[in-house]
Parts: structure tokens; C-alpha cells; sequence
């Protein structure tokens, strides 16, 4: 039969076991030691005590007198039996120096030998002993008495060990009661704070809270979430990988104890990560990523701090944003599909009439008009990912009746950018400059476009005056990636120009301006930079370098013009 295994006690109750053993084991040490001392102290004080009724009885003068009368007990025994009761002691014995007692508590040992030692007292000294005689064993005092230099009898006093023993045995029933109150108070207080150390550790053991910790660690490190915490003073009380990755924390320095305003993080980050309350799914900008945070106050009867939770927000919102790109694109060709039935119909019907030539003429000049932006954008850019991405925002440009084009001195060969140059990153930061280039463009020619107007595009492949448009340049040389993109909008005023990319600036409200602060954080994480400037056509420009490395085709030159 398998018997049920049995859960090992918890921490707080083995710290209890032990300290209550230490506790016992500590009275019980001192007890000990009480005693000890005790009776040493005890035997001392009797010393001490008949030492000095044994030198106050030699001292006395009427004990020299009666010792040279012819009867010495007459008169001593009375004397002697009058101090010993006096002064508490068992025994004081007169003898003269051949040990023959004149005096003892038992009268029927006069005139016997006194049993003990008294070779010092006869060469003049004062000794003390531990010696059995009548009474039994006793600690006695022998001193000589002396008439000017001649001894002339001897003096014992003595305490029996039994009434030393019981003295010792009375302080001992003291001192056991008080080491038993020590004792029971120790195990009071020992209680109290285990119980509060039981409450804290919920009941587990040194084994499952090792255990916890060894999880609790691993859990840190494996999570790809960041996880911040911040005590009441608003400093770091632990920080796992993610979050030192996703705050651009250095790895190398030690995070831990520092405060929030030390991380040098961006105002509105900051700020959350110090509010008093608790902030849900706000999206918040590094220099590199877009965060989203949540925050939760640790509340037990005052702010103990702060629990902050941080996810990377930045992949999900460049899929987001190339997500919106095919959905414009989509619709725009969904859109030119539309019109090339309507232009298919018309080609068919002016056959139908007769006009043959005229029909011919229509689209052939359809044709060419359709083909000048991608001759132009494939001859330039033979990057295929760029390129795609330039012909399908033209596409959502003409939609929006926007002119897209490419300048002159663009020119990108195939191969020309390494493979370390993401091309996820160069869509984000190509494909979000041109829509806010497209929206400004089309916004500032509102007043002058008009629903099923004919796109600029087809009326003047150049572009005109007056006319919305956004011009991209694309060049590769052998130092760096330039892409440019300016637009015939309002432009945006100096005062304006750090918050484009330090705030996500929008003009159309919360939640949107998000596209700018991608550029540059992948700018940034290419070692590139963006610059921001006033366009000849009056709207904005921006300009985004990219250092390039080794290459893998020659770059053929083409003579700048910008």
C-alpha cells in the first residue's frame, strides 16, 4: 500500500520550530548558567560569612580572657552559641591548639577533637575548607587566636553544604519561573511574527518559494512582453529583458533602482508611466518603436507602485499601414477598372458609328498617356519593390486626382541596395511619405477638383500649374539612399516641424499621425536621418538618407540635379 505523500512544513512554520528551539535552548543555557553562577556566588557568600564570625570571635578579647581561666568552656560555650545564632552559621568551635574543643553546637562533643585540618591556623594563617565533620559536610573557616604574638587557640566557623544547597535550590525555583515567563513570552512573539510571515508567504514552504523564484525568474526572461515595475518613489523594481528592449534601455546598465525621469523616454511616455491612474492600450513613441502601454497602480491602503506592461506595437503598425496601401491600391485599380470599360465602350461605340479613325485615335492616345509613368518609373527604378510600390500609388494618386511623378535624376539600379536595407523598412518609409504627401496635395486642391474630372495625369503628363501634385526622387549612389518626396500642399510651418515626428502630429485628430514617427524610427534603425523643408511648389519636403554598404551590382551615374 502506497502511503499519501506528505507536504513538507512551510517556511514560516519551520522558522517557527526553529526559533523555538533556539528560544528553549537559549533559557535553558542561561538557566544553566544562573545556577552555576548561583551556587558559586552562594558558596563565596557563605565563605565569606563565617569568615568573618571566625575573625570577629579570635578578634574578641573576652574570648582570650576566658581561654586563660582554668573552666574556658563555662564561659565560651554560651558566647559561642550566642553569635552563631546571630549570625545564622551552623557551627563555631573554640578549640585550644591541640584541637580539643571548647565549645559546639552539640554540647556532648566538647572536650572532644575537632575534626579537621589546622596546621595553617598553628603557623598563624587564616584558611578556608570544605571538610565532614559532625554536622556533616560544611564549608568552615580556621583562624588562630592570639595574646600578642603567641597563639593561644584555635577558632572554626562553619556553614553545613545542605543549608548552601537549599539556598541555591530557593533562587533556582525563581529563576526556573522566570525562564519558563521568558520562554512562553518568546514563544508569544515568535508566534505573532510567523503568523504575519505565514500571511506574506501564503503557506509555502522554503522549497516551493525557491522553486516560485526559479519560475518567476525564467517567466521574466522568456516573455516577450516588456514588464516594468516601479515602487512608491517612482523607481525601477524590476525590469524583464523585453521591457529594457522596448524602452531602449542599455543592457549593460544596471536599470534597477534608478527613477522614471532618468530614463530620458519621451515626455508622454514618461508621463504615463507616472500617472496615478491606470492608463489601458495607449500607443506611445520611442525613438525606435511604437509602444503600447498599460499601466495598474498596486493600491494596499496607500501607493506601493506602479505594474506597467509595454507590447511592440511597430511591426503590427507598418502591416497596418502597408495593409491601408493595398486597400487604396485595390480600390484605385477597382476604380481604373471602371473607367476602362467606360473607354472600352466608347472606342467600341465610335467603331459602331462608322468613325473608325476617330476610334483608333482615342486609344492610341489612352495608351500612351497610361504608359508614361511606368516607362519612366521602370527605366529609373529597378529596384522591383520600390518600383511596385511607385506605380501602385500612382495609381491611388490618380484616383485622388494627384499627379504623381518621378523626377528627373531619380535612379536606382537593380541589386544597387544590400540586402541589410530591409525592404519592409523602405516600403514604410516610401509608402507613408508619399500618402501624406497625397493627402496634403489632394487637400490643398479641393477647391478646384471636382468628382469625375479628368486626372491630371492624363491631360498633362508633366504636370501644371495649379494642379495637385507629388513629386518622388529615388537615387542610389555609392555612398547612400536618398528618397524625396514633396508635395503642392499647404506645407507645414517651422513651429510645427519636431512634433511631425516626436508626437505622431496629426491635422485630422487623436489616433491618427502615426506614419511619420515610422519613418523615422526606420530611418533611425538603418542609421539613416530625416530632414523636413519647404518644397519650391510651397508645400512640404522630406528627405530621407540612407547609408549604404557593400553592393552586389555596379551603380551607374546619372548627374544630380537636385
Amino acid at each position: 500500500m502506497r502511503l499519501p505523500r506528505t507536504r513538507p512544513r512551510s517556511l514560516a512554520g519551520q522558522l517557527f520550530a526553529m526559533q523555538v528551539v533556539l528560544i528553549a535552548a537559549v533559557v535553558a543555557g542561561c538557566a544553566v548558567f544562573a545556577y552555576v553562577s548561583g551556587s558559586s556566588q552562594a558558596e563565596q557568600t557563605a565563605a565569606r560569612q563565617v569568615r568573618a564570625a571566625a575573625l570577629a570571635v579570635a578578634d574578641s578579647p573576652s574570648v582570650r580572657e576566658a581561654i586563660r581561666t582554668p573552666d574556658p568552656s563555662a564561659v565560651l560555650q554560651p558566647y559561642a552559641e550566642q553569635v552563631r545564632r546571630d549570625t545564622g552559621i551552623a557551627f563555631i568551635t573554640i578549640m585550644d591548639t591541640d584541637r580539643k574543643r571548647w565549645t559546639h553546637p552539640d554540647t556532648a562533643q566538647i572536650g572532644a577533637t575537632f575534626l579537621g585540618h589546622t596546621e595553617e591556623a598553628l603557623a598563624g594563617a587564616t584558611f578556608t575548607e570544605t571538610y565532614t565533620g559532625t554536622l556533616g559536610p560544611s564549608i568552615r573557616v580556621v583562624t588562630p587566636v592570639r595574646d600578642g604574638e603567641e597563639i593561644i587557640g584555635l577558632v572554626s566557623a562553619g556553614i553545613t553544604v545542605d543549608r548552601v544547597s537549599s539556598q541555591v535550590r530557593e533562587q533556582l525555583g525563581a529563576l526556573a519561573l522566570a525562564a519558563g515567563g521568558a520562554l512562553a513570552l518568546g514563544g508569544l512573539g515568535t508566534y505573532v511574527i510567523n503568523a504575519r510571515l505565514r500571511r506574506h508567504t501564503h503557506g509555502m514552504n522554503a522549497a516551493e518559494l525557491s522553486r516560485l523564484h526559479d519560475y518567476h525568474q525564467a517567466t521574466l526572461h522568456a516573455v516577450r512582453e516588456g514588464l516594468l515595475m516601479l515602487d512608491g518613489q517612482r523607481r525601477i523594481a524590476l525590469i524583464n529583458d523585453a521591457g529594457r528592449e522596448l524602452l531602449g534601455l542599455d543592457p549593460e546598465t544596471e536599470a534597477v533602482g534608478r527613477t522614471v525621469a532618468e530614463l530620458n523616454l519621451p515626455a508622454p511616455l514618461t508621463g504615463a508611466l507616472l500617472a496615478s491612474e491606470a492608463r489601458v492600450d495607449e500607443l506611445h513613441l520611442t525613438a525606435e518603436r511604437v509602444v503600447v502601454v498599460n499601466t495598474r497602480p498596486v493600491v494596499g491602503g496607500e501607493r506601493r507602485g506602479t505594474v506597467v506592461t509595454l507590447r511592440d506595437h511597430t511591426e503590427l503598425q507598418a502591416l497596418t499601414g502597408e495593409l491601408d496601401s493595398e486597400r487604396g491600391f485595390t480600390q484605385a485599380l477597382r476604380s481604373q477598372a471602371h473607367e476602362a470599360a467606360n473607354r472600352l465602350h466608347t472606342v467600341v461605340s465610335l467603331i459602331e458609328l462608322g468613325r473608325v479613325e476617330e476610334a483608333v485615335e482615342f486609344a492610341t492616345a489612352e495608351l500612351e498617356l497610361a504608359q508614361v509613368l511606368t516607362d519612366r518609373v521602370v527605366g529609373a527604378v529597378e529596384e522591383p519593390v520600390l518600383a511596385a510600390l511607385l506605380l501602385g500609388k500612382a495609381a491611388q494618386a490618380n484616383e485622388r486626382g494627384v499627379e504623381l511623378e518621378l523626377a528627373e535624376d531619380s535612379l536606382i539600379d537593380d541589386g544597387a541596395l544590400p540586402p541589410s536595407l530591409a525592404q519592409r523598412d523602405l516600403v514604410t518609409i516610401l509608402g507613408n511619405l508619399i500618402d501624406n504627401a497625397v493627402e496634403a496635395a489632394s487637400e490643398g486642391s479641393e477647391g478646384d477638383t471636382v468628382e469625375g474630372a479628368v486626372p491630371a495625369q492624363r491631360t498633362a503628363p508633366q504636370g501644371g500649374a495649379g494642379r495637385a501634385r507629388v513629386t518622388v526622387t529615388a537615387l542610389a549612389d555609392d555612398r547612400e539612399l536618398l528618397l524625396r518626396v514633396s508635395d503642392t500642399g499647404a506645407g507645414i510651418g517651422p513651429e510645427e516641424a519636431d512634433e511631425v515626428f516626436r508626437r505622431g502630429w496629426s491635422t485630422h485628430g487623436a489616433g491618427r499621425g502615426l506614419g511619420l514617427a515610422l519613418v523615422r524610427q526606420a530611418a533611425h534603425r538603418n542609421g539613416g536621418s530625416v530632414e523636413l523643408d519647404r518644397a519650391p511648389e510651397g508645400g512640404a519636403r522630406f528627405t530621407v538618407r540612407l547609408p549604404l554598404g557593400d553592393r552586389t551590382a555596379p551603380v551607374r551615374t546619372k548627374e544630380v540635379t537636385a
